[in-house]
């Protein structure tokens, strides 16, 4: 097997109901990858952390070079460009370049249009920067970074996640590489399931409360998603609006059935949102002895951490017209 480049999106995974992090590993799967090299977000709380093992896929991290220096470099040239008139007409071209590929990506996005359209846009959107920057600073250095990167996958072979910013580069620099063929592919249960569990965390004004959780308690869970998310991704629904005592029995179920392969995150997303629910009912030594419970996990994902900080510093007070932390 050839080396084949799986575009990665990074926390939009969870906004894309065709490609979200269940889709990825089906697509994997359908190409008889059981690992995969990880050349994406160095985020920790990426959604591919908890999915790919629970579809059994081991994800392999690569040693590649810490780019970081460039984000602080580039914010220092963009407010030397916004000292000079022809500076500022350059950062305005760069925004719209930028504008324009963020919305190629916010509408609802299958594997063949992501290596279709929106990898068109990818490849159209870094001429445009470089037009308007040039490789450097304003671009933090995306064709040096690019080259180091490509020099480190040279000898590989099997299945690499990447961002799908950088798949025009590396597609560019790495004449054997391939991106995955996609005949015979479609998202499946896998996707479907994950698919409503991210828009039910995602409640947003408008949405059908009760259609969201009653689709959520038909489901048995799976591997990805197990039963015990989709319990407390429901009791995220009733606490959003003020249905506490349901909220508060739906996450005690979901943290009993709370096991060691199940996603690595899911522990702590549970207890944090447990512990602001005691809080509110006014159960304050219960959610001081959860938000502990959050604070002595081996991991927990930071919003989790932030949240059992503050629950401990002062009592969680819900604001129904308000979503909670």
């Amino acid at each position: 097997m050839n080396l084949v480049l799986v575009p990665d999106l990074g926390d939009l995974l969870r906004l894309q109901p065709q490609y979200n992090a269940g889709t990825v590993t089906e697509l994997l799967s359908f190409l008889g990858v059981q690992e995969v090299w990880w050349a994406t977000s160095g985020d920790p709380d990426h959604p591919l952390r908890d999915a790919l093992p629970g579809a059994g896929i081991t994800a392999r991290d690569l040693d590649l070079p810490d780019w970081s220096w460039a984000e602080a470099e580039h914010e220092q040239f963009r407010t030397f460009l916004q000292q000079y008139p022809q500076g500022r007409e350059r950062l305005r071209a760069a925004v719209q370049a930028e504008r324009t590929f963020t919305d190629a990506l916010m509408g609802p996005l299958t594997a063949a249009q992501l290596l279709g359209p929106a990898l068109t846009a990818a490849r159209t959107y870094h001429e445009a920067l470089r037009s308007a920057l040039d490789e450097g600073p304003g671009t933090r250095w995306q064709a040096r970074r690019l080259d180091e990167v490509a020099a480190r996958l040279t000898d590989l072979e099997g299945a690499l996640l990447v961002p799908l910013d950088d798949l025009p580069g590396l597609l560019q620099r790495l004449p054997g590489a391939t991106v995955p063929e996609l005949t015979g592919f479609a998202p499946g249960e896998r996707s479907r399931l994950r698919a409503l569990a991210d828009r039910a965390w995602q409640l947003q004004e408008g949405d059908d409360f009760g259609a969201l959780l009653a689709a959520l308690e038909r489901e048995a869970g799976d591997a990805v998603t197990p039963r015990a998310e989709l319990d407390a991704a429901a009791a995220g629904l009733c606490l959003a609006v003020g249905q506490l005592e349901d909220a508060r029995t739906l996450l005690e179920r979901a943290a009993h059935g709370l096991t060691d392969d199940q996603p690595r995150s899911l522990a702590g997303l549970t207890l944090a949102r447990l512990g602001q629910v005691r809080d509110a009912l006014g159960e304050r030594e219960l959610a001081m002895r959860t938000y502990r419970a959050v604070l002595a996990l081996s991991y927990a994902p930071h919003v989790a951490l932030e949240t059992a900080h503050a629950g401990l510093e002062a009592p969680f007070v819900l604001h129904t017209d308000e979503p909670s932390a």
